[in-house]
């Protein structure tokens, strides 16, 4: 079998099942396998590949057609300029999380040194990708669950960043500041709403960093009163809820209350300081 045969099985295998783009999929998981890149694979499409090549290959393929995250699949998914280590144990990192971290920078830029808290860190994606463009900053990633925490601790190790890392349930309240920035992806799924997302997301991705009724709120009150005069709190949330997050913040006596879009043009991300 060539790769360009095995590729076309393999995108007719997961389009059978289901997934939004069977060729870049398939693509991904025989560059992956290969340790190549997309462009490399399809260019060398008449090379034949070895049984045990194509067995590895129908075997990942086997898992995504069983609409495991793609990122799942591979073990680890890009993230702004890092390349983080993913499984089941934490959540795939998002693009709209990348616009959450870059709202941090630029509410942290010409800060020598502010410290920095990562409220529900999960993979430390938004933790570790504030150290790697602010070098300055002293962060530390929090989370309920240890599992996460073990991800999270890879990554640093994997990225050479450092970043402290500590249990933390957020409905306990925030470690002590005075903190120039909390920044959060909470769960903010409603439960009655779990079945109204895609599969790959409902069945596969952790529930604990998926729902929690209040999360979002806990967060935005706990904060107020751990952050440094003029610090800022910069929240991811669900998509139709920017509107009641910002002004919960001003009746929480935020100032500068302002909300950002993704890259969808969805209000994702909503910040505001501490008078």
């Amino acid at each position: 079998m060539t790769v360009r045969e095995a590729l076309e099985h393999a995108a007719e295998r997961l389009d059978a099942a289901g997934c939004e783009t069977p060729r870049v999929d398939a693509e991904l998981l025989l560059a992956h396998m290969l340790d190549s890149t997309r462009s490399a694979v399809v260019a060398d499409g008449d090379r034949a590949l070895t049984g045990a090549e194509a067995s590895q290959l129908a075997a990942l393929t086997g898992r995504r057609a069983a609409r495991e995250p793609l990122a799942y699949v591979l073990g680890e998914w890009g993230f702004r300029r890092l390349v983080l280590e993913v499984d089941a144990r934490v959540l795939v990192p998002r693009p709209e999380t990348e616009i959450v971290v870059e709202r941090c920078l630029a509410l942290i830029d010409g800060l020598a040194a502010p410290r920095v808290l990562d409220v529900g860190t999960g993979s430390g994606a938004i933790a570790l990708a504030i150290v790697d463009e602010h070098p300055g900053a002293r962060v530390t990633g929090g989370d309920v669950s240890q599992e996460a925490l073990s991800v999270a601790r890879a990554n640093a190790a994997r990225s050479g960043l450092a970043v402290e890392l500590v249990e933390l349930d957020l409905f306990a309240g925030l470690p002590a500041g005075p903190w120039s920035l909390v920044v959060s992806n909470p769960p903010y799924v409603r439960a009655a709403d779990i079945d109204r997302l895609g599969i790959e997301v409902r069945e596969w991705e952790p529930r604990v960093a998926l729902v929690a009724e209040g999360a979002t709120e806990a967060v935005a009150r706990a904060a107020v009163a751990v952050l440094e005069p003029g610090g800022a709190l910069v929240l991811e949330v669900a998509d139709g809820e920017a509107a009641g997050v910002a002004d919960m913040l001003r009746e929480l006596a935020y100032e500068g209350v302002g909300v950002t879009h993704d890259l969808s043009g969805r209000e994702r991300v909503v910040e505001g300081k501490r008078p």
